[in-house]
């Protein structure tokens, strides 16, 4: 009713790779699924962790300890039976990145926290010539109205996007379009703090995390909410759908 027949139709003919089903990529593919994507590829290494259960979609008490992918994949399914999607229980690395062919994708989505698969995800969608959209940082923020659709080149005081954009200029990536946010990070409270574990998928602020630098323990694991992750995973998913139709 809102996009008409023809850009529904492409919406069911296109094939989308999402990279981290974790805080933000949960919601992201709940949104395509619910819009008609017609086949989508998951990508991610993890199982699901009881620390997930205050932000992550596929995160439930009963599916503690089970894949992200496997998981996601049902409830895709069951969301959309005719919805083609594969899942991969891998965690994506430049190593392993031959293993994917970008040209089949029709949109490809980074919703991963490690600034090298990031970089090698924008590498392979680029020579494909495919469109990518990369999320930056959602942990340590509380705000999701601080969150805005950019090109890398034009964001500002998230330290992941920092990072992102000393390492895609270097490598003379001209223009990316991401999520970030504007808020500035959070520091968490120190008791929370040494009671996690970092967790792929939430996108955490500290660059560090991410391989820039060796970090601490406690500045290594970021605290993350019920609604900025997710807000951002809506944000992509739209973002997508747009360009899909457009």
């Amino acid at each position: 009713m809102l996009i008409g027949e023809e850009a529904f139709g492409k919406l069911s003919r296109s094939r989308v790779a999402l990279f981290g089903i974790g805080g933000v990529g949960g919601y992201t593919l709940e949104a395509l699924a619910r819009s008609g994507v017609g086949a989508i590829d998951i990508i991610d290494s993890d199982v699901v962790d009881i620390s997930n259960i205050n932000r992550q979609l596929i995160a439930l008490e009963s599916t503690v300890g089970k894949s992200k992918v496997e998981i996601a994949a049902a409830r895709l399914r069951d969301i959309d039976p005719d919805c083609e999607v594969r899942a991969f229980q891998t965690f994506f690395t430049p190593e392993n990145s031959k293993d994917f062919d970008f040209s089949k994708y029709d949109y490809v989505i980074d919703a991963i926290d490690t600034v090298t698969g990031k970089l090698e995800i924008i590498k392979k969608a680029n020579e494909a010539g495919v469109p990518v959209i990369s999320c930056m940082g959602t942990g340590n923020k509380l705000d999701p109205g601080k969150l805005q659709v950019a090109d890398i080149y034009k964001t500002s005081v998230c330290p992941l996007a920092r990072t992102m954009r000393y390492e895609c200029r270097k490598r003379g990536i001209k223009k990316l379009k991401v999520i970030f946010s504007t808020e500035e990070p959070i520091r968490p409270k120190e008791k929370a703090a040494d009671a996690l574990s970092a967790d792929e998928g939430d996108n955490t602020d500290e660059s560090a995390v991410s391989g820039a630098v060796s970090p601490s323990p406690r500045r290594s694991v970021p605290g993350s909410s019920a609604f900025v992750p997710g807000a951002a995973g809506l944000m992509i998913a739209a973002e997508v759908v747009k360009d899909l139709i457009s």
